[in-house]
């Protein structure tokens, strides 16, 4: 399908290497003929990297990065071959799907990594447009970093949304035919009628996973026409010697849309903010003004539906060229808390944004500051089966025994305490909500002292909640390996590596309220030990619950220390909560005074008065620098009035 505009486009850049696009999907074939030339660069995932021929995401993965880095004398050529791609694989071929948490991990890790543009052909049905605090804080970074996230809308042929498409900041991207109007199948939510565009989605020519090209149809098609386009776009501000600004081109996408056609207003609610318009993003970007034929439209005020009726998103290539149905059997969609690449069934077949970090054997390693609950698994019933047999029965009264059972963490630490170096033998994980989110393997000159830290924070877990040993919460400092485990549930999750006991922390709310009290005791001379609890407790859960996070971006970690550091935070809200104040909110922002070769955040927190709303709120700030494995504080905190 000829893309009307672009061929202008291509004729003033192809691409600048500056430009970072990171394509999140299925593995890619980097050996097809098309990428070859191509500046493509596979980051390590939970997905096994290696292309199948015979893989449905393979299949999706290669002809979604084909349409933008395929190179001009190949048989795809691609729409921005000459810039710099990031492959994150998020779907693999045996699932067909991903999580929130594995995408949202996909999301920083392209971030991080210096993408510009994140392409995303994938999404999950959401009734409001509401995703889980992972996917959200991941997006909002982006938001933060100015960097564009562009999501297809979803193949249900409905007005219903899929995130992270609907989410704010991103931008959607709908399908159309040749004759410029929305294909059946393309969704049209209410969100997307201010954050959304059509592109071409139909019999997109793209590569085959070992050779070949084929046709599909399908927003995740779309959707790469939209993320070459916005590259091309902000390419040529580098040529103009400008500074890349995503969040702008997003805004002249959309300020330049063009209205599908009038004849057929029964397509009209499915046109989003409107059709790509190549011409009129150029025009913008360069300073001219739009002809009155290219004039922005409105985006289509529809009023949104009580349900959209339809099933799950449409995944994966059937088998079958010629069929135009989905395959139910083959799309996991209705499978909670999934990502399915959206499409539709095949046609026949014709500058670096990165932490900085001080200098030491720990500059080109990702840190991680992670807060949760350990947990251990065996990986296998094999390694189940080992610590059934080698740990002792187990004594429920006196001179009345039971065989052990090695998932009673009771017994398991008692097993521990006597034999350490079997630690080694578990699969330790640190859980968020009960969910596994990474595997820690102490390694080095420290590993046995690490492996006993993590024994004695797993007794004080197993603690009555009223013992003064009980451990609610531990915080884990270390090194993201890049190796993954499976747990025996099947689950991939990623390895860190603590690299000595310090960080390791154990805590309970009663505890740090306790502390926290007599921290402001002596500052204030009173305080309401109940208001303190209230506080102190909503601060650490607003972290924990609210503001959850993996730890791997100087933000979050700085906001986990905040919450590990107990008399930092005392200290800094003592006079607030003297005042009977309460947390209104926590931000964090990056700091504009820091030491050299040095990472400085910025932690605000925010109080209010509950007994008087016309009180002006009272603001603390502290600076943390993350460039090291375990965060500081630096200087004093600073606190002032403010009426907002």
């Amino acid at each position: 399908m000829e893309i009307l505009g672009l061929s202008e486009l291509r004729n003033r850049t192809q691409g600048s290497p500056e430009i970072t696009i990171a394509v999140m999907d299925g593995p890619v074939d980097r050996t097809h003929p098309c990428f070859q030339g191509a500046n493509l660069t596979t980051l390590p995932t939970l997905v096994p990297h290696a292309a199948r021929s015979d893989g449905s995401m393979s299949g999706h993965g290669t002809h979604v990065t084909s349409i933008i880095f395929g190179q001009p004398d190949s048989d795809i050529p691609g729409i921005a071959p000459q810039c710099r791609g990031l492959i994150v694989p998020v779907f693999p071929d045996d699932r067909c799907s991903a999580s929130q948490l594995d995408l949202a991990r996909g999301i920083e890790q392209a971030a991080n990594a210096g993408a510009h543009i994140i392409n995303l052909s994938g999404g999950q049905l959401s009734d409001f447009g509401e995703a889980e605090g992972w996917l959200e804080n991941a997006v909002r970074l982006c938001q933060e970093r100015n960097i564009l996230l562009v999501a297809a809308a979803g193949n249900d042929g409905c007005q219903c949304l899929h995130v992270p498409a609907a989410l704010p900041a991103v931008l959607a991207v709908g399908a159309m035919d040749a004759r410029g109007q929305p294909l059946d199948f393309s969704n049209w939510g209410s969100k997307y009628q201010t954050q959304g565009i059509l592109a071409p989605g139909e019999q997109i020519l793209g590569a085959k996973p070992g050779g070949g090209t084929e046709r599909l149809n399908g927003t995740s098609f779309a959707t790469p026409i939209v993320s070459g386009v916005a590259a091309l776009l902000l390419s040529l501000q580098v040529e103009r010697g400008e500074t890349p600004d995503p969040a702008r081109v997003r805004q002249i996408l959309l300020q330049s849309a063009l209205p599908c056609d009038a004849a057929l207003p029964a397509d009209a609610q499915r046109c989003l903010a409107g059709r790509i318009n190549i011409a009129g993003a150029l025009t913008l970007l360069t300073g001219g003004n739009m002809s009155e034929a290219q004039e922005a439209v409105t985006p289509a005020g529809v009023e949104p539906s009580s349900g959209c009726g339809c099933g799950g998103g449409l995944s994966v290539p059937d088998a079958t060229p010629a069929q135009e149905e989905p395959q139910a059997a083959v799309t996991p969609s209705n499978t909670v808390q999934s990502f399915t690449p959206t499409q539709s069934t095949p046609m026949t077949s014709s500058n670096a944004v990165t932490p900085s970090q001080a200098p030491s054997e720990l500059a080109s390693s990702q840190l991680v500051y992670a807060l949760g609950t350990l947990g251990y698994d065996f990986g296998s019933e094999a390694r189940r089966d080992t610590f059934k047999q080698l740990m002792p029965p187990f004594e429920i009264s006196e001179g009345v025994s039971v065989p052990a059972n090695p998932y009673d963490a009771r017994q398991m630490v008692d097993y521990l305490a006597s034999d350490i170096s079997e630690a080694r033998s578990l699969i330790w994980t640190l859980n968020i909500e009960l969910t596994p989110v990474y595997a820690i393997e102490p390694k080095g000159p420290f590993a046995r002292e690490a492996y006993l830290a993590l024994q004695e924070l797993l007794a004080g877990q197993i603690q009555p909640e009223h013992d003064d040993d009980y451990i609610e919460r531990v915080s884990i400092p270390g090194i993201l390996t890049g190796r993954t485990v499976k747990l025996f549930s099947g689950q991939v999750v990623p390895v860190i590596e603590p690299q000595s006991t310090r960080g390791l922390y154990g805590w309970k709310v009663n505890s740090l309220v306790n502390a926290a009290f007599e921290t402001v005791q002596a500052a204030e001379g009173e305080a309401d030990r109940d208001a303190m609890s209230r506080t102190l407790g909503s601060f650490l859960n607003r972290v924990y619950y609210d503001l959850r996070n993996l730890g791997t971006t100087s933000q979050d970690r700085a906001l986990n220390f905040s919450v590990t550091n107990a008399f930092q935070a005392a200290s800094t809200f003592s006079q607030a909560v003297a005042q009977g104040m309460e947390l209104d909110s926590i931000t964090v922002e990056k700091s504009p005074f820091c030491r050299m070769d040095s990472d400085c955040w910025d932690v605000k927190l925010k109080f209010f008065d509950p007994e008087n709303s016309r009180r002006a709120k009272k603001i603390f700030r502290f600076t943390i620098d993350v460039s090291d494995l375990i965060p500081v504080t630096l200087g004093e905190v600073k606190s002032w009035s403010s009426p907002y």
